[in-house]
């Protein structure tokens, strides 16, 4: 069954850990957020693309749910004593992926191309495409003046207040060849647990995408990043607060409420179903605090299961 899953990094990672358990992985196409990729040190960094691949390759750290288990930092400790910022950790191994990737599109390659080799030779036999392979970044708008997102996200630890987001060369942009094709082809669409604003918002700012969404002949389903009032990881629940929405599964359905047939949210918040489903969708609960592998495989069948 041809199934697409709208991917931020480490939440999503780690739903598709238990997805490619539970049906066959040729059949799945990620749709991966690139707002967030910056370049550091001359090298162009990808950081939901790499977690996703890592993570299935089971390369991952698991401690932090990105970077490369056991690697080291010592290139990171020169870098910094000859005078570079160091705040954006990358692992001695973590940066030959970006010296590989840097290297590939600098001799004309596109984005697309060098995410579908680097996903082959990693092992993985799902579809992983960027939203698009034309750049676009998101830009917060804070008490500290406009930050890209990882500045945000990692050197300021999302600590600032934000007032608005923008999603700078969206309007500019095309999706990447295969995105629009796998929505209408897609016979379920997942929107996996990733931050609504700055992970699957970057996605849907790419024109065409949500008008895909809406339009997609397949049940579309959304899995709440929100457990009991609180982000799994990330500042979701924050982004939410400071952009005006109820910090909840509510607050992420009313962003969605658009293309988003059916709501998945945590049995902690089962209350809120009858008020999401007045937003005109459908809205189930389920386990989904993914603390264990078995506990991903679980989640996978329960969303299987529900959108039937």
């Amino acid at each position: 069954m041809a199934t697409v899953v709208l991917s931020g990094g480490v939440g999503a990672a780690r739903f598709l850990t238990g997805l490619v358990e539970v049906m066959d992985p040729r059949d799945i196409t990620v749709i991966s957020n690139t707002g967030d990729d910056s370049e550091f040190y001359g090298l162009y960094v990808c950081p939901d693309i790499d977690t996703v691949i890592y993570t299935l390759a089971g390369m991952v750290n698991p401690k932090t749910g990105w970077g490369l288990v056991g690697d080291s930092f010592r290139a990171l400790t020169e870098l910094e004593a000859l005078g570079c910022e160091a705040w954006f950790q990358l692992g001695d191994r973590d940066l030959a992926t970006h010296i590989w990737r840097t290297m590939l599109l600098r001799q004309g390659r596109t984005l697309s191309q060098v995410t579908q080799q680097l996903a082959q030779t990693r092992g993985l036999r799902l579809t992983i495409l960027p939203m698009s392979d034309h750049p676009v970044q998101t830009v917060l708008e804070t008490e500290a003046g406009r930050l890209p997102f990882q500045e945000y996200m990692v050197k300021h630890r999302f600590q600032v207040a934000v007032s608005n987001i923008c999603f700078e060369g969206s309007d500019k942009a095309l999706p990447a060849p295969g995105v629009l094709e796998a929505i209408a082809d897609a016979e379920q669409i997942i929107i996996a647990p990733s931050n609504p604003y700055v992970s699957i918002g970057t996605i849907l700012s790419v024109p065409g995408i949500r008008k895909a969404l809406e339009n997609a002949p397949g049940k579309v389903a959304a899995i709440s990043p929100i457990v009991g009032g609180n982000a799994v990881k990330g500042p979701a629940a924050r982004l939410l607060c400071e952009l005006g929405r109820p910090v909840s599964p509510l607050g992420v359905a009313q962003l969605y409420h658009s293309f988003v047939d059916l709501m998945i949210v945590d049995e902690a918040d089962s209350a809120l179903l009858p008020h999401i489903k007045a937003l005109g969708m459908e809205a189930a609960s389920a386990q989904t605090m993914m603390t264990s592998p078995q506990a991903k495989v679980t989640l996978a069948k329960q969303v299987l299961e529900l959108m039937k």
